[in-house]
């Protein structure tokens, strides 16, 4: 995910609803996200920072997520994001429009 000139081949919204899910498991800091995405992907996904924290901020501004200054276990200083209400009623949307659009993409696939 971090080509941007690749940005034409994943669906919009695709950055969101990762970011949305991840926060659902509980509050973490802009590099926690991005190593989750990473490691529960195998790999496959990768967000920049240059793309996750333009989504981390715009999100916030949208009220979906909401964040505050924490220490993390290192000792440093993070802002850890965490869903609102009208975030986890965004996720559900999105896996809803998520799971639409993977089901159509594989009857192209199948009978295309």
């Amino acid at each position: 995910m971090e080509d941007p000139a690749r940005r034409g081949d994943r669906p919009q919204g695709t950055l969101e609803l990762l970011i949305l899910k991840t926060l659902s498991r509980g509050a973490n800091h802009g590099f926690g996200i991005t190593l989750h995405i990473q490691t529960v992907s195998d790999g496959l996904l990768r967000v920049e920072e240059g793309s996750l924290y333009p989504a981390l901020h715009r999100m916030e501004a949208q009220k979906l997520v909401k964040g505050d200054w924490r220490v993390t276990e290192n000792g440093r200083r993070a802002r850890f994001y965490s869903l609102t209400d009208t975030g986890k009623r965004r996720l559900a949307e999105a896996e809803t429009n998520w799971a639409s659009v993977a089901k159509g993409v594989q009857r192209v696939l199948r009978f295309a």
